[in-house]
């Protein structure tokens, strides 16, 4: 299991930001006999025992595999994630002057812990929108880019220049503090007058949004002069890699495991569940993992889990496999099931009080089943049941969480598609601490016992479902 571990740690050192993840994911699938399609094509052409994936917008990807026995009006198995953290997101006019400091204008995604993204290595990471000409044609296309090195900061005021911070907490003003800076004035006037005009700056109406340092940096690792660059969709990430850590090596250290360690694991269980020749000989459904964008903005997006993405692969799917019967993709999502896949908060030593007595997920406890009598999860009592039969069957640990009746609870992926699509779902994910900081941390065990436990989903689902009655 040490292989899934460092595989994960891969992952997310490959993944700065959704884009990245997702181009990440295309590759893993890729290698694993996965064939790409395009909603923008009819998929005329899916087979029984087939592997399939698309992509939308480049930041949500959706793959499955056909079971050899698959009919239309078969059920759908999925594991739903998401492919975006809580981040500082660059500006539309990312240009700030002062007090002699370059600064770059930043704005808030997600709930994140702010304070958390003070005074640590800072770059940029994302997509952008190129434009190239060849043989007089011109067009316009989108590349990923990262800087390894750190380039900016978001710099604390020193203690002696906030002397309440001791006994009134650190106060943040997310506008005119999250600033991170680039570089300072001076420095980059004296290079300019040492080499000259420097690339960029010329660039009329552009350079009034953005300096022309951070353009130039941008444009060195898209491979592009700076005119050539439309547009982009940039964000700051931590430059300190993902490690495995802790005395006895039991942590793992990282940006962003909420949620792309749920997305790998799922990603994993489905490559490793459809790896043999006759790994979906006796599957009678579709194995399917789905990984949103923005759901940590409420996933109302193109892209996100709000939006028709899902459904219309589920549409499509039935539909290459009968065209004359409208009725049996009603029928197939009455036999289908979701599993929605977001980490969990695991107990904390130091504020034992914020979990319920009788639900306190542990590290090395595995998976956790999230329950929420308001539907903030979609865990009813059949599908906690399934899901935690299949972990009895592996002899896989599993827990459960409720949270406390005077807190208000998260939510997820999960209600939002049991609703839209109609779907069976339980909302489960694997427990860490420092959710939402810049820096997280979750268990390597959790991590092992995820992929086993999603895996096992894909591999006994169909057959325990046929044992399980309850709308007869």
């Amino acid at each position: 299991m040490a292989a899934v571990v460092s595989d994960l740690v891969d992952f997310l050192n490959a993944s700065p930001t959704a884009f990245h993840a997702v181009d990440e994911a295309k590759r893993l699938l890729k290698a694993a006999g996965f064939e790409q399609l395009s909603e923008r094509e009819e998929w005329t052409g899916l087979q029984p025992g087939r592997k399939y994936f698309f992509t939308r917008n480049h930041s949500a990807i959706v793959a499955f595999a056909i079971g050899a026995k698959y009919v239309a009006g078969n059920g759908f198995h999925i594991i739903g994630a998401h492919t975006d953290s809580p981040c500082l997101k660059l500006k539309p006019v990312t240009k700030i002057t002062k007090g002699g400091y370059l600064e770059v204008g930043v704005q808030t995604y997600g709930g994140g812990l702010w304070y958390t993204w003070f005074d640590r290595d800072l770059t940029i990471a994302g997509r952008v929108l190129v434009r190239e000409k060849k043989d007089g044609v011109v067009s316009y296309g989108h590349k990923l880019v990262r800087v390894q090195e750190p380039i900016m900061r978001i710099p604390t005021l020193a203690i002696h220049l906030d002397r309440t911070i001791s006994s009134e907490g650190l106060k943040i003003n997310n506008q005119n503090h999250l600033v991170p800076v680039l570089g300072t004035l001076i420095k980059h006037e004296m290079q300019k007058l040492v080499e000259g005009n420097v690339p960029g700056e010329s660039s009329g109406a552009e350079n009034t949004k953005h300096h022309p340092l951070l353009l130039q940096l941008i444009a060195k690792e898209a491979n592009c002069e700076v005119d050539e660059i439309c547009d982009f969709e940039l964000q700051l990430c931590d430059t300190q890699p993902s490690v495995v850590a802790g005395a006895m090596k039991e942590f793992i250290f990282s940006g962003r495991l909420d949620n792309l360690c749920m997305s790998f694991c799922s990603l994993k269980a489905l490559v490793e569940s459809t790896s043999t020749d006759h790994s979906l000989d006796h599957e009678s459904g579709v194995r399917m993992v789905a990984l949103f964008d923005h759901e940590e903005v409420g996933s109302d997006s193109a892209q996100g889990a709000g939006s028709p993405a899902m459904l219309d692969a589920l549409t499509r799917i039935t539909c290459c496999f009968n065209h004359s019967n409208s009725k049996l993709l009603e029928k197939a999502i009455q036999r289908s099931f979701l599993v929605s896949a977001d980490m969990a908060h695991a107990l904390h030593p130091n504020y034992m009080e914020k979990h319920e007595e009788n639900h306190q997920p542990k590290l090395h406890g595995g998976l956790v089943i999230k329950h929420n009598a308001n539907q903030r999860y979609a865990t009813n009592a059949v599908t906690a049941f399934i899901f935690r039969e299949i972990a009895e069957r592996l002899q896989l640990p599993i827990q459960d969480f409720v949270v406390r009746n005077d807190m208000a609870c998260g939510s997820t992926i999960g209600p939002i598609l049991a609703s839209g699509v109609g779907i069976r779902t339980v909302d489960i994910g694997a427990p860490q601490l420092s959710m939402h900081s810049i820096r997280e941390m979750c268990a390597v065990d959790d991590v092992n016992y995820s992929y086993e436990h999603l895996k096992a989903y894909f591999e006994e689902f169909t057959e325990l479902d046929n044992k399980v009655k309850v709308d007869c």
